[in-house]
C-alpha cells in the first residue's frame, strides 16, 4: 500500500510545530525531508512523520 502524503498544515497539526521550526529542524537534519511534488509544492510521507514522532516519544520517556 502506498504511503499517504501529508501537506505542511497537516504536519504542523500532527507535530505541534510551527512552519519555521519544521524548516529549521529540516536544515539541521532533525526532521524528515519532504518530497517535492512540484516547483513550490512539497509533502511529507506519513510514515516518516509517524516514525519521527515515535522516536521523540521514546527519547522523552
Amino acid at each position: 500500500m502506498a504511503d499517504k502524503l501529508l501537506r505542511r498544515p497537516e504536519v504542523e497539526a500532527r507535530t505541534g510545530l510551527s512552519r519555521s521550526t519544521i524548516y529549521d529542524w529540516m536544515k539541521r537534519g532533525e526532521f524528515p525531508q519532504p518530497i517535492k511534488l512540484g516547483t513550490r509544492l512539497v509533502a511529507w510521507r506519513e510514515s516518516d512523520v509517524t516514525a519521527w514522532l515515535e522516536n521523540r516519544e521514546t527519547r522523552a520517556a
